[in-house]
């Protein structure tokens, strides 16, 4: 009886947790910045948990253990079914199956396997918590994890952040970074972003496409405050609008503008910014092309764009690398890595074309 209770409060937990995940993105669909989405990998059709945790029970105990079957299951059903997966199979084996997914895998193939099993916010957070945990900080990894994303995302990846770790997020980034890089990573979590509106305000536009040249190009030295507070603060598609009309002020776009006016850090991250509003799925195509220029893939960073994009863009993101590189991405991936982490990561690029 005792057991059977323990059982039922296990399964209960799970419950609650999947409710309040599942809420977390109802929120962040409707709520906030929404963003439309494609996914290359979405709900599996006729599943059945239990019957995939039995198989997974299975290539885990194989000797020399069955990886193909755990990317076959993993890598083709979404987070929510995985999750339900890992509840069947804590059920049937008495263990948990993250930990066994550790034992059995290694390298690679393992950093994509545990990466699925997190959402897509947990992920993020974990990946922000890594870059800047410990001696020195990975500004790379920084800089695009926080200007990449969106300010409903950022909500959500603070709110997980604070969860996983019992830190705040922005007292985190405070304390590994400085001077304007710090003040405009800051601003950023803030998540002040303005909604997008239906009505264009022509005069707006006008205002923060002359400031932004003001303080910048215009004047010696910059004023990034202002900088930081126009690119933190107002909504994508009025952005948009500004960078264009910035051109009728300066010599320069803003892309050159930013290369003359700020270096280091502070210069990649608003760079990162600019070309996500520009086309967010274009800027992760050149980040997966850089990732894969020389003989060998710089495979952290690609694990991390496949991991964090297949349920949000990645089919978008495919379109944009073929359109960039005349070659698809599955194709790329194929050259540029082997064994079981290549199957794993051709597996979530969902097709060649």
């Amino acid at each position: 009886m005792v057991c059977e209770e323990g059982s039922l409060l296990y399964s209960e937990g799970v419950k609650m947790a999947l409710v309040s995940e599942f809420l977390g993105q109802l929120t962040l669909n409707f709520g906030g910045e929404s963003e439309p989405k494609f996914p290359t990998v979405v709900a599996a059709d006729n599943f059945d948990p239990a019957k995939d945790a039995a198989r997974l029970e299975t290539a885990i105990k194989t000797k020399g253990v069955d990886e193909q079957t755990i990317i076959d299951i993993l890598t083709k059903r979404s987070y929510f079914q995985r999750r339900e997966i890992a509840f069947e199979y804590e059920k049937r084996s008495k263990k948990d199956l993250i930990t066994a997914l550790k034992g059995a895998l290694s390298g690679s193939l393992e950093a994509v396997v545990l990466g699925l099993m997190k959402s897509t916010a947990q992920y993020d957070a974990t990946e922000i918590r890594a870059s800047i945990k410990g001696l020195g900080t990975d500004e790379e990894t920084l800089i695009e994890m926080v200007c990449s994303r969106s300010a409903a995302e950022l909500v959500e990846i603070k709110r997980v952040y604070k969860e996983l770790f019992k830190k705040d997020l922005d007292k985190d980034v405070a304390g590994d970074t400085s001077g304007d890089f710090k003040a405009l990573l800051l601003a950023l979590v803030q998540a002040k972003r303005d909604e997008p509106s239906n009505i264009v305000d022509y005069e707006k536009i006008d205002e923060d496409a002359r400031a932004l040249y003001e303080a910048g190009v215009k004047r010696k030295g910059t004023d990034v405050a202002t900088w930081i507070s126009i690119m933190s603060e107002r909504s994508v598609p009025h952005l948009q609008k500004v960078f264009d009309r910035y051109k009728s002020y300066s010599p320069y776009d803003m892309k050159e503008s930013i290369r003359k006016e700020v270096k280091g850090d502070l210069e990649k991250s608003f760079l990162t910014l600019v070309e996500c509003f520009e086309n967010k799925q274009q800027y992760f195509a050149n980040r997966l092309t850089e990732s894969m220029k020389g003989k060998s893939a710089k495979e952290k960073v690609l694990t991390r764009i496949m991991v964090s994009r297949c349920e949000v863009d990645l089919m978008k993101i495919r379109t944009e690398f073929k359109r960039l590189n005349q070659k698809s991405l599955y194709q790329t991936i194929a050259e540029h890595t082997k064994g079981d982490y290549q199957k794993a990561l051709l597996s979530l690029c969902g097709g060649d074309d």
